[in-house]
């Protein structure tokens, strides 16, 4: 059986800045990617396909995929895209007409898109995917921290709160998750039993490459399942690719006249002045080898470890949505091409709880601790690059427990009403320790804003934990109120469900 897994990711961005990086970030995503990887599968879900992907969403992509203020930012830069499209579409220049004429359609059906089928968010999409039993759904923590260093109080209020979040949106609790970073360390599993998960990903090198059955994680009832690195390097690698082919549009190279997108990759090494124009039929004949291409690759890695192991066996391709139109613009139609070419070819397709349920498990493993960063361990997000953030979160983390703790100490033997200032103090803490912060400083990938954004976290939860330990409860909760207005997503999140200290003591 073939499974394919993405993960659909994005920081909090909304209110966080426009351009170069923050809102502008998620609405490219969505336009490029949310909205035609989701037409897609809404299409396929027409014809009757089933169980064709596993779909993760992060609960704080999901946010702002629902968030009044971003859908109206969204729907203003679709506008703008169209309108950019058809003002080259009135240049003189020959090529300029042609690549706005282009470019507003495809802006054009985006906005139609939009209009008809996002104004109420995400949530109505998925729900509609889910009911027709296209995806299977898969969850995560809030926030999306590096679950192995964070306090396992935090760890565990993030991953329930996170579950509980994706009931009230989608109406069904994910059994699977993918873990932030595919990171984990040995015990997770039992966090993870416990939450009623019961099945996560992780990288091939955690499983020692052999990912053709899940494996259940040392005495849990939880399977890890490993992404097939020879199936998905076909699609991932940045030496051979398919989204470096050089029919492809090119992400790096802009035309500055139009702040459109006019060339094709022609050559790694060719620089952007010399690219040649995109020619949207040079592209459809490599989409067109590289899906018999990669079905071809499944087939022959189905039968192989079939053969090795001696049973039917199992290949996990798993990858970031975002990948498919964001960075590779031609990736959702290839996606829709392969959905339909790999049961054509006679390879069932299934999701990983259908995995699970027909019996591609194997042996109980005793994981290691990994993820699927650079060398498959942490030091992306726990190396020497990153020391000052990882000193950082644990300070907060501390401050936001030990003031929660106080405050809730303070009310002994009385009913625990609900507290906006501990919800707050969570929420900001949880931010503050998003994984994208140290991958971003790590990777030198808008290192700046990464820092910036941690540290304003961090000074949310001070400046309201000091409010609060120095008996200034009105301050407190003037305090909250006005980062809400910033950070008010998450709304169901209730700091009466933090783990107590004795509690995680005693377990």
């Amino acid at each position: 059986m073939f499974s394919l897994v993405l993960h659909s990711h994005l920081p909090w961005l909304a209110n966080h800045g426009r351009w170069p990086v923050g809102e502008e970030w998620l609405y490219q995503s969505w336009a490029a990617s949310y909205l035609p990887v989701f037409a897609a599968l809404k299409r396929l879900a027409a014809e009757g396909y089933t169980n064709q992907v596993s779909l993760g969403i992060t609960p704080v992509l999901a946010a702002q995929l629902d968030d009044p203020h971003c859908l109206a930012g969204m729907h203003h830069w679709l506008g703008n895209w169209q309108l950019r499209a058809h003002e080259a579409a009135l240049m003189a220049n020959p090529s300029h007409r042609e690549l706005g004429a282009r470019e507003h359609r495809n802006a054009s059906a985006a906005l139609a898109d939009f209009e008809t089928n996002w104004r109420h968010g995400a949530a109505p999409v998925l729900r509609e995917l889910i009911d027709a039993q296209t995806i299977e759904l898969l969850g995560g923590p809030l926030a999306h921290p590096f679950q192995p260093l964070l306090d396992p109080r935090l760890r565990a209020f993030s991953l329930a709160e996170g579950l509980a979040d994706a009931k009230s949106r989608w109406g069904t609790a994910p059994t699977g998750i993918w873990a932030p970073e595919c990171a984990y360390s040995p015990g997770m599993e039992i966090g993870y039993d416990a939450a009623g998960v019961r099945h996560f990903m992780v990288d091939g090198p955690a499983l020692r490459g052999d990912t053709s059955l899940g494996r259940p994680v040392r005495d849990a009832d939880v399977v890890a399942f490993g992404r097939d690195l020879q199936v998905s390097y076909r699609v991932w690698s940045p030496k051979s690719g398919y989204p470096g082919h050089s029919a492809y549009r090119d992400f790096h190279t802009y035309c500055h006249d139009t702040g459109l997108k006019p060339s094709r990759v022609t050559g790694r090494k060719v620089s952007s002045e010399d690219k040649a124009p995109y020619d949207p039929e040079l592209a459809e004949k490599a989409i067109a080898r590289h899906v018999e291409d990669f079905v071809e690759t499944v087939r022959k890695r189905l039968h192989s470890e079939s053969k090795r192991i001696g049973r039917p066996a199992l290949v996990v391709a798993a990858f970031d949505t975002e990948l498919f139109g964001h960075w590779w613009h031609e990736g959702p139609q290839w996606l829709e091409h392969v959905l339909r070419a790999l049961p054509e070819a006679g390879i069932d397709v299934g999701t990983l709880a259908q995995a699970r349920e027909r019996g591609y498990v194997g042996e109980p493993v005793a994981l290691p601790a990994s993820s699927w960063g650079s060398g498959k361990d942490w030091r992306v997000w726990a190396g020497e690059q990153v020391a000052d953030l990882v000193k950082l979160n644990d300070e907060v983390v501390a401050t936001a427990l030990d003031t929660i703790d106080k405050s809730r100490d303070g009310r002994h033997g009385t009913v625990e009403l609900r507290d906006r200032v501990n919800d707050q103090i969570l929420r900001e803490a949880l931010l503050a320790v998003s994984s994208d912060w140290a991958f971003m400083v790590s990777k030198d990938s808008a290192a700046g804003y990464a820092r910036d954004r941690a540290h304003l976290h961090a000074h949310a939860v001070r400046e309201i934990a000091e409010a609060l330990n120095s008996g200034q409860v009105a301050r407190s909760h003037r305090l909250a109120a006005g980062w809400t207005v910033a950070d008010g997503l998450f709304p169901g999140l209730d700091a009466r469900r933090l783990p107590v200290r004795e509690s995680m003591a005693q377990a």
